[in-house]
């Protein structure tokens, strides 16, 4: 079955303290890009770790002078192994649980937080 969704970015208005906020919350390093476009005035750009030709999706942290971050854009869903994990590094790293650890049945459990951003994001296990 093909993965319809292989990239996703989220908008940093900050983009060191957003980095940090993600290095943080899921322990992954985040590896910065160099970008240059005339397009853009200026553009920061560092992807999270994965494997384009595995399963699931990849994406980026991005700060683009063009685009602000927030909520009322589209939701994201990291996986993760048991969602409390995450939760409690959360605060520490300057975000907000917005929604605790709800079950969904037998789609496992979500969560929904705010990074330091203002971007609302979500988690997702099957514990």
């Amino acid at each position: 079955m093909k993965n319809t969704v292989n990239w996703f970015e989220i908008y940093a208005a900050d983009f060191n303290r957003a980095k940090q906020f993600y290095t943080t919350v899921f322990e992954v390093e985040l590896t910065a890009i160099p970008m240059h476009s005339e397009r853009h005035a200026h553009m920061d750009y560092a992807v999270f770790p994965g494997n384009e030709e595995g399963s699931g999706s990849m994406g980026a942290l991005v700060k683009l002078d063009k685009v602000n971050p927030g909520p009322g854009g589209t939701l994201i869903y990291f996986d993760t192994k048991e969602i409390n994990t995450e939760l409690s590094r959360v605060t520490a790293a300057g975000g907000k649980i917005l929604q605790p650890k709800v079950n969904i049945g037998e789609a496992g459990f979500i969560a929904l937080i705010e990074d330091t951003e203002g971007n609302i994001i979500g988690l997702r296990s099957k514990q």
